[in-house]
């Protein structure tokens, strides 16, 4: 099943920042990507957001450069596709999501290929999934891999 995946469920995997609970669901969404039973897209917004998380990151002293590298390289051995039409999309469609649902034209991104797309949305994010139920997007829930 393809979804569409965002910063804070793919931050968490290297952040190891979320609760129990969300905990369980960022590994779970990684696990079907390993497995290959998922695959992702993402808006062009998303390698923005993940490379700033990482050099402030660095920035602070709260990884190093190694670990940021080993998390790329994580990230490009998994089934991630950058959508190429997010630019096209984002003084038009994604630009009224975010006044409709007062989210950042980042969060907005992710909802607008979610619409675009008929793809679930894997988010930690509150206010996105909030906006995500509201537009009619579903959430997505992984399945766990055969064994």
């Amino acid at each position: 099943m393809k979804f569409v995946l965002d910063a804070s469920v793919t931050l968490s995997w290297l952040l190891g920042d979320a609760a129990a609970r969300e905990a369980a669901y960022v590994f779970s969404v990684l696990a079907a990507l390993r497995a290959r039973t998922s695959a992702a897209a993402v808006p062009m917004t998303w390698g923005l957001e993940i490379a700033n998380v990482l050099a402030r990151g660095e920035a602070k002293g709260q990884l190093n450069e190694a670990q940021s590298e080993a998390f790329l390289e994580m990230l490009q051995a998994t089934p991630i596709h950058v959508d190429a039409d997010t630019s096209a999309q984002a003084l038009g469609g994604t630009l009224q999501l975010a006044r409709r649902y007062r989210l950042s034209a980042y969060d907005a991104s992710y909802l607008e290929l979610a619409l675009r797309a008929a793809l679930p949305l894997a988010t930690l994010d509150e206010d996105l999934r909030h906006a995500a139920r509201k537009a009619g997007v579903k959430l997505f829930k992984p399945t766990r891999a055969p064994r």
